[in-house]
């Protein structure tokens, strides 16, 4: 059951790209939580695989520390679901439900930042616990929800100053 939960219905034991998978699960969950059921059950969502991920994911590397497993992918969608909050905020305030390019561009940033790890997520990998696991990508998240926001003001300027 720890392991069903930890590679998020075994799609992190797809190869190659464990985490992309793992992320690209989360992405259609995550969307078809807020598309459905609304904002607060993704914000619930959310706070569950984080939770879950704390408890879960040192249960799983008790015997290996310091190890990352690829096939571990709760993190990737804790910080996937963090990072869809920001785009699915907007779209709550206008009492809508959040359309497509909002989650695509806070996955395609998730992914980015989660790889290439810049600042606070960097120091949290390098942490090597379970803690930093989960850590890095709800830093990940983070960055990318932020850089979701930031790209969607840059697109909206150009059509509110032609307006």
């Amino acid at each position: 059951m720890l392991n069903f939960i930890n590679t998020f219905f075994w799609s992190g034991k797809l190869k190659p790209a464990s985490g992309t998978w793992g992320s690209l699960a989360a992405l259609a969950v995550g969307w078809s939580i807020e598309h459905w059921l609304g904002f607060w059950p993704l914000v619930l969502a959310f706070v569950v695989a984080t939770v879950v991920g704390f408890i879960t994911v040192p249960a799983e590397l008790k015997d290996r520390p310091g190890d990352d497993p690829s096939e571990i992918v709760i993190d990737e969608v804790a910080g996937l679901w963090l990072a869809m909050l920001f785009p699915a905020v907007g779209f709550y305030m206008r009492d809508m439900s959040m359309v497509w390019p909002g989650p695509v561009a806070a996955f395609l940033l998730f992914r980015l930042f989660d790889i290439w790890k810049p600042s606070i997520v960097g120091w949290a990998d390098r942490l090597h616990t379970p803690q930093g696991v989960m850590l890095d990508d709800l830093f990940a998240g983070i960055f990318a929800g932020i850089g979701t926001i930031v790209l969607a003001a840059l697109y909206h300027i150009p059509l509110i100053l032609m307006s």
